[in-house]
């Protein structure tokens, strides 16, 4: 696929402080491409940057080939964090409100299916759900038909169904062949939904490629976890372990050589569980603290 947008060497300085030391990475279009990073890892800067709030330091920004590009103004769309909705206003006319500041939007009717508003067209912003709200704010980006949606933590505070709906309006907006910038703290959400993960920590790039590329970059094993006291401490000598809040974790490199192993010493298994290595394990090995920090 060819590439929407391309990032070279970008670097942003605050007095004495570097928060963005040359990062450089390229966007394939039709894709979603997630941004991760703990806080203060110079994420947000870097989206502020692409997407024009923030000026560069130095570096270059590429947008279908072309540095600077005023199509990328108008072929982009924005989710914030946080965005302030007229509460007086219902969301029918918080939409017809916004469309205002746009030559060329989307119907109503369209961003009504894309986006499943159709239940709540009618009710005043301050009554909407943060499910619902999250919705209408996709749709305000969505209003100009961008070619690039950025979404900046878009399920952050929703209930697990709601993160679940709210997946399944991103998956719809991909297959339509838009692209998708998405940064978040749910590894979960990035292993589901993108493509291509960008990894950055003080600054700088720690890693990048597909979710399931990285997983078999960096692990080779599985998770055996067992609960506290299913295995005598003397025992644990047989294994690679390591000791966690609920029990025990064993690092198995041949899931059934290692269970024989804990049958021919008689542990209870009851309780144990398999588990794959995840985007969570990943992010901690390779940054030495958790995504939510």
């Amino acid at each position: 696929m060819p590439a929407i947008l391309e990032v070279r060497d970008l670097r942003k300085s605050y007095k004495n402080v570097e928060a963005v030391k040359g990062i450089s990475f390229t966007i394939e279009q039709g894709t979603c491409f997630g941004l991760l990073g703990p806080n203060g890892a110079g994420k947000t800067t870097t989206i502020e940057m692409i997407e024009g709030i923030t000026p560069p330091t130095s570096g270059e920004i590429r947008y279908r080939g072309v540095a600077n590009n005023p199509e990328f103004k108008t072929q982009s769309g924005i989710q914030f964090q946080a965005t302030a909705l007229m509460d007086f206003l219902t969301v029918r006319e918080v939409i017809a409100l916004f469309s205002g500041f746009y030559q060329e939007t989307l119907s109503l009717e369209k961003l009504t299916q894309l986006c499943a508003l159709s239940e709540f067209l009618e009710r005043p912003a301050a009554k909407l759900s943060g499910g619902q709200r999250q919705r209408v704010l996709l749709a305000l980006a969505l209003l100009n038909d961008p070619q690039i949606v950025f979404l900046d933590e878009p399920t952050t505070g929703l209930d697990p169904q709601s993160r679940r709906n709210f997946w399944q309006l991103i998956e719809s907006i991909k297959a339509q062949g838009k692209t998708i910038v998405l940064t978040t703290h749910y590894m979960d959400e990035a292993e589901y939904l993108c493509d291509q993960l960008l990894i950055v920590d003080s600054g700088k790039i720690i890693t990048q490629g597909t979710p399931k590329g990285l997983l078999r970059e960096h692990f080779g094993f599985t998770y055996i976890d067992l609960p506290e006291g299913a295995m005598a401490a003397d025992l644990l000598a047989n294994f690679e372990h390591s000791v966690t809040a609920t029990g025990v974790e064993i690092i198995s490199h041949n899931v059934d050589q290692t269970l024989q192993t804990l049958i021919e010493l008689q542990v209870d298994l009851t309780s144990l569980q398999i588990r794959n290595p995840t985007l969570d394990d990943l992010f901690l090995k390779i940054t030495g603290q958790n995504l939510r920090d």
